[in-house]
């Protein structure tokens, strides 16, 4: 059995996630090979795909939105994602079963005795007239027959588990600051969901599999569970097991992926590029010694934004008062240094912010 190194590995991901080399391919695409981008924070994914997309211009995001082609919906672990319509209607029912136990399981006490399937259909009702609604507005319309349970959490039950919901523009177009209003995603996209299949080697799963190795392989059955909130899929693993070719890990395990899939070698050169916060080339793994260091794991679910260098997880960085500041984790060579600098005034380009400074700190005495 062929054991990949940490290096490989890495090489690997930064390929399949566009960070290797910037692709031409059109946003929708884009978001559809990575399987989404996580967004709960709403200008996140636009760096995300600054550093992923040639010549990508906010307006290219703007127009997929207003256009109805991606949508931000609540999707993998519960958490808000940029995907696009098709897959957000094929994939969402793969889901729900996640997304309601998730909130039942969170909530236990505030949702003790609730039936969810009477606030479901209670909630549809209210959303059959095809108006979009604030989180507040639609728990407005329901409290008087669920007056227990904290308005929060009843929303949250509602918007993030039992109705599919899209969050409508102008929440997350370019430099807007915009509350989310929500509508059914068969309103918003004019198609309903597709139904999840009856099958028991669960081929919505198989999708889900073959479409997440083929943007973060080579992984394990772990990883692929840590990335979608599902139960590892075993099912539709064992279906098209005999399509998949295997290798290890230096830890041992066991890694997934595709034949043809870009594996590049573990010299090739890597160029420094900029996440956003959450970005999934870091989330995406249950191991995700591949690109960070697991003394700093907690900033990648913290909400702080990296720096790749040489592939992994290496500074971190901050805009504020006109100032783009990166934060080193070790010390950086001079070269090093240049490259990262260099990137960093194209991104403050790309931000228009005014900044007007760019800054690389000292690395934490101690390091190195």
């Amino acid at each position: 059995m062929t054991v990949l190194s940490v290096r490989a590995l890495n090489r690997a991901t930064l390929a399949r996630q566009y960070l290797l080399k910037r692709t031409t391919t059109p946003v929708r695409e884009t978001v559809a090979h990575l399987c989404g981008l996580q967004a709960q924070a709403p200008q996140e994914p636009f760096t995300g795909l600054w550093s992923r997309v040639h010549a990508f211009t906010p307006c290219q995001l703007d127009r997929a939105l207003t256009d109805r082609q991606v949508v931000r919906t609540h999707l993998m672990r519960r958490t808000v994602h940029l995907v696009t319509g098709n897959d957000a209607l094929a994939w969402r029912a793969r889901h729900d079963t996640m997304l309601r136990q998730r909130v039942m399981a969170t909530y236990r006490r505030e949702l003790a005795g609730i039936d969810p399937d009477e606030v479901a259909a209670a909630g549809r009702a209210v959303m059959a007239d095809h108006q979009p609604r604030t989180m507040s507005d639609l728990v407005q319309a329901l409290q008087d027959r669920w007056p227990g349970p904290p308005r929060r959490v009843l929303g949250e039950l509602l918007v993030a588990a039992l109705i599919p919901m899209a969050q409508l523009p102008p929440r997350g177009l370019w430099q807007t600051t915009a509350g989310v209003r929500n509508l059914p995603l068969e309103t918003w996209l004019r198609r309903a969901p597709a139904p999840l299949p009856d099958d028991a080697d669960d081929p919505v799963g198989q999708q889900l599999v073959r479409r997440y190795l083929a943007a973060y392989g080579p992984a394990a059955t772990a990883d692929i569970r840590a990335w979608s909130g599902l139960a590892g899929l075993p099912a539709a693993v064992k279906a098209i097991r005999n399509e998949l070719i295997t290798f290890h890990d230096e830890r041992g395990r066991e890694l997934l992926d595709l034949p043809d899939a870009p594996r590049p070698s573990p010299d090739t050169p890597a160029p420094v590029r900029f996440l956003p916060a959450f970005d999934n080339a870091i989330l995406g793994y249950h191991d995700r010694s591949r690109i960070i260091d697991d003394a700093h794991l907690g900033l990648s679910v913290s909400g702080q934004r990296a720096v790749l260098v040489d592939g992994r997880v290496t500074a971190t960085w901050t805009t504020r008062d006109q100032h783009l500041r990166i934060t080193p984790l070790r010390p950086l060579s001079p070269r090093e240094q240049e490259a990262v600098s260099e990137e960093a005034h194209d991104l403050a380009d790309f931000l228009d912010q005014g900044i007007d400074h760019v800054e690389i700190a000292a690395a934490p005495a101690g390091l190195g």
